[in-house]
Formats: structure tokens, sequence, C-alpha cells
């Protein structure tokens, strides 16, 4: 494949996945805070559903497409008044995933970012099979936010087995936040204790782990500025419950995991550890999948 655009730095175009609701406010707030940080245009996309609210669904019956599409443009229109970004606006029917990802080609995003909720039709969307579809289909991250934004992100934390397939996601934290401070953090399942415990365990990064580590960043070509960036934390446990307690006592912003390498944090689309991450982390998460390449 050839190299992912938003390898080369960060977005131009940023595209934001809306449902028009209030649960999609703080990815709105963060959408336009990173096209701002980035000097990026924001295209804002809804994807038109027929269940939306009484008078739409009366109108989809009665054939009124067009007066339901004028009515969730005016509604974005709304929504992004104040954006202080450059914006365009576009409403498509269909299914939800398959629509945002034909909008982010047709727009050339490099960056998809949506909102997450729970236990409503957002929630599912988010939590179930279109974040999956999602992946498995974009060129581009997907940013889930959670968190009300407060500034630009200050601390990044990107998981990572060590994988030639990993580095993906160190990549684009590089990429996207140049010089900005980063976590690289690696689970490690010592025992089969370990393997039942919820419990994660500190870990020394030693020089084993250091040279692995190096090696990683060797086979990346990072050079001296980006490694001085990085920060390596190890601990001992599941990935999911040991990073999961570390965002906690970090007060961690953004966490960056993957679809590929040895532990694929969604292997098969999704996996045990990318759900339990969604559900559990307290952070923002962007996800690399499997059809972006570094290559």
């Amino acid at each position: 494949m050839n190299k992912a655009p938003w390898l080369n730095g960060p977005p131009t175009r940023v595209l934001l996945a809306t449902d028009l609701s209030a649960r999609c406010d703080r990815a709105l707030d963060r959408a336009v805070q990173l096209a701002q940080q980035w000097q990026a245009q924001l295209v804002a996309v809804n994807v038109a559903e027929s269940t939306q609210t009484p008078d739409m669904v009366l109108n989809w019956a009665y054939g009124a497409e067009e007066e339901n599409l004028q009515i969730l443009q005016q509604q974005m229109r709304d929504d992004i008044s104040n954006a202080n970004v450059p914006v365009s606006i576009k409403v498509v029917k269909g299914e939800p995933a398959g629509g945002i990802v034909e909008a982010a080609a047709s727009e050339a995003c490099e960056l998809i970012v949506t909102g997450m909720a729970r236990s409503e039709p957002f929630g599912r969307f988010i939590l179930g099979t279109t974040v999956e579809k999602l992946v498995r289909l974009a060129n581009q991250p997907v940013l889930v936010v959670r968190k009300r934004p407060h500034g630009a992100y200050r601390r990044i934390v990107v998981a990572s087995d060590f994988s030639r397939a990993s580095s993906l996601e160190l990549s684009a934290a590089l990429k996207l936040f140049p010089g900005q401070s980063i976590v690289l953090f690696h689970a490690v399942k010592q025992n089969l204790a370990e393997l039942a415990s919820e419990k994660p365990q500190p870990l020394q990064a030693d020089s084993a782990f250091q040279a692995r580590a190096d090696a990683f960043y060797d086979d990346m070509g990072l050079n001296a500025a980006e490694r001085a960036c990085i920060t390596l934390h190890v601990e001992a446990g599941r990935l999911e419950s040991a990073l999961t307690q570390y965002v906690r006592q970090h007060a961690v912003d953004l966490v960056v995991i993957g679809s590929r390498g040895q532990s694929s944090l969604m292997a098969g689309l999704v996996g045990s550890s990318a759900s339990k991450l969604l559900h559990w982390l307290p952070s923002d998460t962007m996800i690399i999948g499997a059809q972006q390449s570094a290559d």
C-alpha cells in the first residue's frame, strides 16, 4: 500500500461523524479543537436515518426526503456556527458506517472523529457493529471521544506489543501530535495467575525491555527528536485492566490502540481486549485500523 496521507503530518481535513444529539457535543468540541490546532478544515457528516424525530418519520413515510435533509443541514449549521474554523456540511443517506467511510474518502479526510454514549442508539453505534465496520473499512484513524475537551491533548499513551505491525500506532501519535510527550505502554502476562487476575502489577522498565523498545524504534527509523518524546512504561497483567488503571492514575487524555499486532487489540474485529478498552477507558481512544498502512 502507499503511505497513509496522515503519516505525513497533522491532518488538513478532519471528519466529524455526528448524530446531532447532545451526546455528540463533546466530539464536536474536540473536532473543532483539533481543526484549530492543525489549521485544518472540518467536514461535519450526518447519516440521515428515518427514526430521528416523529415529524421526520412522517416525512420519510410520505417521501418528503428533501425536507428532512434541509432540517438536518440547518441543525448542523446551527451546531457549528461558532466553530471558528473552515467547515463544510454533508448529509447522506444509507448505512452509518458505510456512509461515514464514503464521505471520508470523497472529502479526502485524514481523521474520523465521533462521539461515545451508553445504552442508547448512538452508544450501540459506537460500541457495536458500526465501530467495527468503521475501523475495518476506514483508511483513516478513528477517534472516539469520551471526555469534554479542555484544550489540546497533553497526556498521550500508545499501547504497544513491540511488533512491527503495532508500529503504526506510535507513528500516528508522533505524526499527529509532533513534539508531544508520549508514553509507550507495554503490558506483560508473566504467569497463569496474572492471566487470571484483573489487578495489574508494576514492573521496572529494565534494560531488557528498553532494548526491545530501542530495537522497535530502530525498525521504525525514528530520529533522536522523536525518541526523546517517548517514555517506556511496562506493567504486568491484563492489558485492559493495567492500561485503564494507568489512565485513571495519570489523568491521560488520549490512548492510541491498533487492530493489528501479536496481541491484536481488535483481533477478528472486534476482539475482547478492544471491546473492554472502549468500555473501560475513561479517556478518548484513537483506533488505527487494519486498512491503514505505514508502508
